[in-house]
């Protein structure tokens, strides 16, 4: 299982595998030919209610993770096949935002990373 995490605007690398962006909206800056990635998956993005309420506040980067954990179990459909994919090839969790730490790239890693160790894949 191999799933990391990488700014998009970083250069890509082989070691990368399969690339996901999965923000809601397309990073600033960029042309969309210019990205090379396997799928932008805007539905694996917080929803923009919660994006605009976190605003990327470290103090509010637990709740923030909580919230995100909680609309991502409502939606396996989405999550899911790459979840699997993740548990027998490399994935790589594309976002936008200037905080390497504090992003929903990092949650959803920790997100897929748990359910994989407490499920495994189907």
């Amino acid at each position: 299982m191999s799933i990391a995490v990488k700014r998009v605007y970083e250069p890509p690398a082989k070691s990368d595998g399969y690339r996901v962006l999965i923000d809601r909206l397309w990073p600033r800056g960029l042309k969309k030919e210019d990205v090379p990635l396997d799928l932008w998956a805007k539905e694996l993005a917080p929803s923009t209610a919660l994006r605009q309420w976190f605003g990327h506040d470290p103090a509010r980067w637990e709740s923030f993770r909580h919230r995100y954990a909680g609309e991502l179990d409502k939606h396996a459909e989405y999550w899911r096949p790459l979840a699997e994919h993740a548990a027998r090839h490399t994935v790589t969790l594309l976002y936008g935002a200037r905080d390497e730490e504090h992003n929903n790239a990092v949650a959803m890693k920790a997100y897929l990373e748990h359910w994989l160790h407490t499920h495994g894949p189907r």
